[in-house]
């Protein structure tokens, strides 16, 4: 802790020799000075990491170095201590940035442990700052927020279909962001400045749908008072996105095709079609092949929008990105729902990494918004997650945080228990982890990798 510098101001000298005594047994590099102004002095001077100030002072009291320290030195913490405390003192001392309020006389004890809390506070600080840099840089695309591999292969893909017309066809579970995905296409293109219009084909009833997506001319059945223009024509020159279209009927799909195949649309009881420009981009939560052969899903339409896939991975098999959209969700909902918070305790975060995940990004945002409701201290805690933690001790996070594992050894540590947990019973491992076999596979030959690299290095050392 030698480079974590406290500075303490106390006219008391005797006060302040005391405490630097105390602080530097204990592991801590002091100064102490007498006067609000000398302090001042060595503030410029050093990046003190705390600064322990009495508040009454004769040349310059402790409420005028709380608010010079936050202006030359805004990270740094600052602990007010007073033998003449009030309600109103320590009100105005917290309001101005305090980080505590200490009353004299106090055990040396207590001020140890308000330090130590501090020094936690400004590490946690400086991880969410630099969390939130990634964030704002480059791991996003549009909405999207990824730094792994697997998101990365997608921003790939994005990347090269936005400039072409090809129909889309996204591919992903419940929650993963598929119609980002698909604005995220539109936006980056050349129909950027024409409409996207998206419908859920799985919201709208059948009868219904065809009229949405292709409009009707007045009289055409009960209720249609009015002619009406359909999503297709709405979106002329720009993009419509039929989001769950595997929920649509065989009828219906039968006109999608003609739609891709004539490039025209004729309204409900109209008899003139209309020419149409529309880039189709089709997604979905199911496997449309299983659908094809069990007849729910025509195969010459799959073929039609299948021009180029992009499959979107579940949260559990990219748990990586789960920090920086943790972070995104935390920025984007706390100045609305709870503001005083501005990060996760490195246990919060090691419990989200853990967590299945089975409604995905969507099931993580929700939750985010619900932690913040539940928060009641600036850093989110364990205990404000709302739901079971994903492990019954916290053994395994104290260790990573204990060893300052990367997320990518914790992954790897967690494997290899569940593994040794299940005898090496891959489909028992998978099931547990919630992924895949076919990803276990892989992140098992990354882990084997790693074990012999280390080998040899020690062999070598």
């Amino acid at each position: 802790m030698k480079d974590e510098r406290i500075l303490i101001v106390d006219d008391d000298a005797d006060m302040g020799l005391l405490l630097k005594d105390f602080l530097s047994k204990n592991g801590f590099e002091a100064d102490a000075v007498v006067s609000g102004r000398t302090a001042l002095v060595k503030i410029e001077e050093t990046d003190y990491k705390v600064v322990i100030t009495d508040i009454r002072m004769p040349d310059m009291d402790g409420l005028e170095v709380l608010r010079r320290v936050r202006e030359v030195r805004p990270d740094t913490a600052v602990i007010m201590i007073t033998a003449f405390a009030t309600i109103d003192l320590a009100v105005e001392a917290m309001r101005a940035g305090a980080f505590h309020f200490v009353t004299k006389p106090f055990k040396m004890k207590e001020i140890l442990a308000i330090l130590r809390k501090a020094m936690e506070h400004q590490v946690l600080k400086r991880e969410n700052i630099l969390l939130k840099r990634e964030v704002e840089t480059i791991y996003s695309y549009g909405n999207i927020i990824g730094k792994s591999t697997a998101i990365k292969k997608v921003f790939d893909l994005i990347g090269r279909v936005a400039a072409t017309t090809s129909n889309v066809l996204i591919l992903g579970e419940s929650g993963t962001g598929k119609e980002l995905v698909a604005k995220a296409i539109h936006y980056n293109g050349p129909r950027r400045d024409k409409p996207f219009l998206p419908i859920n084909c799985a919201a709208i009833p059948e009868g219904l749908l065809e009229s949405e997506l292709f409009g009707h001319i007045k009289g055409a059945f009960t209720g249609a008072i009015a002619s009406r223009r359909g999503l297709f024509l709405e979106s002329q020159g720009g993009t419509i996105f039929l989001d769950e279209i595997a929920e649509m009927g065989l009828g219906l799909q039968a006109k999608i095709l003609r739609v891709l195949e004539d490039k025209e649309v004729r309204p409900v009881g109209g008899a003139e079609a209309e020419h149409v420009d529309v880039r189709i981009i089709a997604a979905t939560q199911r496997d449309l092949r299983e659908e094809i052969s069990e007849g729910r899903f025509r195969e010459d339409l799959y073929y039609r929008l299948n021009v180029i896939p992009i499959n979107i991975p579940p949260l559990r098999e990219r748990t990586e990105d789960i920090p920086l959209l943790a972070e995104h969700f935390l920025k984007k909902c706390s100045p609305t729902v709870n503001p005083i918070v501005k990060g996760f305790s490195k246990e919060a975060i090691a419990n989200l990494i853990m967590h299945p995940w089975k409604g995905n990004v969507r099931e993580l945002e929700n939750l985010i918004e619900r932690a913040l409701v539940l928060a009641s201290n600036p850093i989110i805690e364990v205990n404000n997650l709302p739901y079971e933690p994903s492990f019954n001790t916290p053994q395994l996070a104290q260790e990573a945080i204990e060893k300052e594992m990367t997320l990518q050894k914790l992954e790897e540590k967690y494997i290899s228990e569940i593994l040794k947990k299940t005898g090496g019973h891959k489909e028992r491992a998978a099931r547990i982890l919630g992924i895949n076999r076919r990803t276990l596979y892989r992140k098992e030959q990354r882990l084997n990798q790693e074990e012999l690299k280390n080998r040899l290095n020690k062999n070598n050392n």
